[in-house]
């Protein structure tokens, strides 16, 4: 293994202490969208697998991509970004990019190899130290939710775990500044729920600590209003793994690396702790969402009662058995790729303990998790899914439509690519067993990610749709998804509508909001149902209205009604002070964009519609000095918008983006905006990244590398195809 030191020398010893991998020898893989690092050992001939441009970016190395024509007006500015990013497209013709941003990820994924004896190569190991070092705080030494909140125990003491099954001494100087840290927050006791359950895997603490995690839920008949396959899907997906093993109450052996996590993450001796006295212990930081009296008054009954009295052998043995069955048909219809990281490594524990070491199961999940990692400049991190492919690669297709070039012959090659990729991610089948597993329909439907991840995302069905039907109808493209298939993306499209008129993300909404009493996981708001979107429902009413155009026989009254209901919810989702809320990227300027884009499609613009002059108003009193927009994190925490230290480009985007959709009638606030972000871009074409620009759950921050260069150019290409190009200065 070629392993160089490079000279991060410690103030106090003056020694280095960082090893970093041979970065020249990473390489990544792209197999028909997925995605995987490789590390080219000493014995492996690189030349024979060359280090490519996209290796390269993504490693943040150089590029030696040539500096392009100076800019003259705003679509020049925007065919230099396309140009740039044209390099990166893989040759499946999907993009790649870091997916981080969550802190909470790579401990599960780590943990869960440790306890199932999974080998963990050097280069990973080097990686992800070198990753944590690099997001650790340089303040307190601690690590927060995600890469810009503050240090919270979940994060620190989770985190502080990496490092030691990764091999780290506990007197290096960044874990003694780790280790004061949690203890000044009261240490590992005051973890949220989620913590305290690898902790209790570990075998560092007592399951008692953990508030209890029912496999019996699963027996409940589908109609009563809290059973679990009426939560939201990331939710009930990590629920299910866990109350598996919950309920068996596995405890990795004990190690000599967890008798000295025993006596590093608590303030008090082990042996001396109550663990059950904690189970409701929880740090300030860590609390965003505390437990309602009714869920604290279930927990206290199952832990006092139920469990210790009333729980039966036989019953416990008849939800593990369902449970398991549940967990088995989620790795089965995702071919062991599950629905995102949180889950996946749960359920690889929970194969370790059902099927052992050696089985399929546990051989292929140990295989998956590797969709998950991506390497950086900064190390190794775990991703927030097993990628964007197919998100990203639709809005780029609809970014060079746009911008009016995509007829143009030098795009043609990237854009076929890119028409490819999706026609070959269409998801063709339900899953097998659809409604015995409580999965939505998604034949016809596109993943965020891949068709092997499999499930289906309302908008990302919608932008991919649209996406195709924009291409297939520019001239010189051909036809690869059939008239049948664009009608199967709509049939599953309209099975995703709820009562409101919204579209939620993955299904729609299959209870009450009231479930929320029973979100036990402290550390996130609105996870345990649906809920309603303008992001999502603004992908759904213009692919509706697109398609209806160019196929008006097909469900026509039904797809009329799914439209006026869908306005009618955006209509309501406005604030009084003009605003739209956004779930799924930061946050106002994010969701503004989508809300004027639903309203301009059946008409309602600036000229014409008070409620969109109001948006516009909202929007134009957030612009900062330079032109620009830049708006922090904490506006999808507190729900108010916050403004950022300083403009971003993405933000600024869809901001310009907002106003164009809407119509607006003056130039001059959008020129600014758009002079902004050429000013930006780099001679070779590319944006340099900014503030973090996606959010999912109110309180975890999550990175969307592209979108610094999709939005920018689609906002300057836009105005170039509906203002009239922009002069730059």
């Amino acid at each position: 293994m070629a392993i160089l030191l490079h000279p991060d020398v410690d103030e106090n010893t003056g020694a280095a202490t960082i090893a970093k991998t041979d970065y020249s020898r990473w390489r990544l893989l792209d197999e028909k969208g997925r995605q995987t690092w490789h590390y080219l050992s000493d014995d492996e001939p690189h030349q024979d697998w060359p280090q490519v441009v996209t290796d390269k970016y993504h490693l943040g190395l150089p590029t030696d991509l040539p500096a392009l024509p100076k800019p003259q007006k705003g679509l020049d500015a925007a065919l230099n970004g396309l140009e740039f990013f044209s390099r990166l497209q893989l040759p499946p013709g999907n993009w790649a990019c870091e997916y981080g941003g969550p802190m909470f990820l790579m401990p599960g994924l780590v943990i869960a190899w440790y306890v199932t004896n999974t080998k963990i190569p050097q280069s990973h190991a080097i990686e992800m130290r070198n990753y944590l070092f690099a997001r650790q705080n340089p303040h307190d030494g601690g690590w927060g939710l995600h890469i810009e909140g503050q240090s919270t125990v979940y994060g620190t003491c989770m985190n502080y775990i990496v490092l030691r099954i990764l091999g780290l001494d506990p007197e290096h100087p960044r874990m003694v500044k780790a280790r004061a840290m949690l203890h000044r927050l009261g240490g590992a006791v005051h973890g949220p729920h989620w913590c305290k359950f690898w902790l209790s895997v570990l075998g560092i603490c007592e399951w008692e600590m953990v508030n209890p995690m029912p496999a019996e839920l699963w027996l409940l008949p589908d109609w009563v209003p809290l059973a679990p396959w009426r939560w939201w899907v990331h939710v009930r997906q990590v629920f299910l793994p866990m109350s598996f093993i919950f309920s068996k109450r596995f405890v990795h052996p004990e190690t000599d690396l967890i008798v000295q996590l025993r006596q590093e993450l608590f303030t008090q001796p082990h042996h001396a702790i109550d663990f059950a006295a904690h189970r409701n212990t929880i740090c300030p930081r860590d609390n965003y969402h505390p437990k309602s009296w009714l869920l604290n008054t279930v927990n206290w009954a199952l832990a006092n009662v139920w469990n210790p009295f009333l729980r039966t052998e036989s019953l416990a043995a008849k939800a593990e058995a369902w449970v398991w069955d549940l967990i088995r048909m989620e790795d089965e219809n995702t071919d062991y790729s599950n629905l995102a990281p949180a889950s996946a490594p749960v359920n690889l524990v929970a194969c370790y303990i059902h099927d052992g070491e050696g089985s399929y199961s546990v051989r292929r999940h140990r295989d998956r998790l590797q969709d998950f990692l991506w390497v950086k400049d900064e190390g190794m991190l775990v991703n927030g899914t097993n990628g964007v492919q197919s998100w990203d690669t639709a809005f780029l297709i609809q970014a060079v439509i746009e911008a009016g070039v995509a007829h143009e012959a030098r795009w043609r090659p990237m854009l076929l690519k890119a028409l490819e990729f999706l026609d070959d991610q269409q998801i063709r089948d339900d899953c097998p067993d659809q409604e015995l597993c409580y999965r939505q329909r998604r034949k016809g439907a596109w993943a965020f990610s891949t068709k092997d991840q499999g499930y289906t995302v309302s908008d990302c069905t919608a932008e991919a749709l649209k996406a195709v039907i924009w291409l297939q109808r520019t001239p010189g493209f051909p036809t690869l998804v059939a008239d049948r298939r664009l009608m199967d993306a709509v049939d599953t499209l309209l099975t995703m509508q709820n009562a409101s008129g919204g579209f939620s993300s993955y299904e729609p909404t299959r209870a009450s909001e009231y479930l929320e009493l029973l979100n036990g996981a402290e550390v996130f708001g609105r996870i345990m149902v649906e809920y309603d979107y303008p992001e999502c429902t603004t992908a759904v009413v213009t692919v509706l209205s697109l398609f209806r155009r160019h196929y008006p026989d097909y469900r026509p009254d039904e797809i009329q009604a799914s439209i006026l209901v869908a306005v009618e919810y955006i209509r309501r989702a406005q604030r009084p002070d003009g605003s739209w809320y956004g779930s799924w990227g930061i946050c106002f300027t994010y969701a503004g964009m989508f809300a004027l884009e639903s309203l301009a499609s059946v008409g309602e613009t600036y000229d014409t519609s008070e409620r969109v002059r109001r948006g516009c108003r909202f929007l134009l009193a957030q612009q900062m000095d330079d032109g620009g927009w830049g708006e922090s994190y904490r506006s999808c925490e507190t729900s108010s918008y916050t403004h950022h230290d300083c403009s971003q480009v993405v933000n600024t985007a869809w901001a310009c983006l907002a106003l164009m959709e809407a119509r607006y009638p003056h130039r001059w606030p959008i020129e600014r905006g758009l002079k902004l972000i050429a000013r930006r871009q780099q001679p070779n074409g590319e944006w340099l990244q900014e503030a973090i620009e996606g959010v999912f759950n109110k309180t975890c921050m999550i990175s969307y590398p592209n979108y610094k260069f999709i939005f920018p150019m689609k906002a300057l290409g836009m105005f170039a195809n509906r203002y009239g190009d922009l002069v730059l200065d």
